[in-house]
């Protein structure tokens, strides 16, 4: 298996898990520097509060275990395209690339409160150097938006 692969399966893994906690969405993220994983974790937005997403918590644990908020050399792995706060929150901790599986437009046609603004444009809009890498185990990803809309105690935010 390719490390990119594993990597993103981890974070595919860690969103299942929301499947039945039902803490967060279907949304999930792993954190690597230099093929170490320093984070993973997925969105509690239901169980603490609106900021919680996958990448935030996980930019969070990354931070607190090189005890920097410069996480220069890291590459995310997100189960979906980050939306603006944490597009921003990866451009600000210095994250280098963004691997991504399902996009804003996924998660918007599944009922989720998203903007209408994609991380090639924010990067745009924002000169970032935030390298972006799309549709990575799309069909694996997409696979957990399926599972959570068969849910019927599934709450949208």
């Amino acid at each position: 298996m390719v490390k990119s692969e594993y990597y993103m399966k981890r974070a595919i893994k860690e969103a299942r898990k929301n499947l039945k906690s039902m803490e967060g969405g279907p949304f999930g993220a792993c954190i690597v520097k230099a093929g170490r994983i320093l984070a993973i974790s997925r969105n509690t937005v239901l169980k603490e509060d609106a900021t919680c997403h996958a990448e935030i918590n996980a930019i969070r644990k990354a931070s607190k275990k090189v005890k920097s908020f410069d996480l220069s050399g890291c590459v995310i792995y997100s189960t979906t395209e980050p939306c603006p706060m944490c597009f921003s929150a990866i451009h600000w901790a210095r994250i280098g690339t963004v691997v991504y599986g399902t996009t804003i437009k996924d998660a918007e046609y599944i009922g989720f409160n998203e903007l209408k603004i994609n991380g090639s444009l924010l990067k745009a809009l924002g000169k970032s150097k935030v390298k972006l890498k799309k549709t990575h185990l799309i069909n694996e990803c997409r696979k957990l938006f399926c599972d959570w809309q068969k849910l019927t105690h599934k709450r949208l935010y």
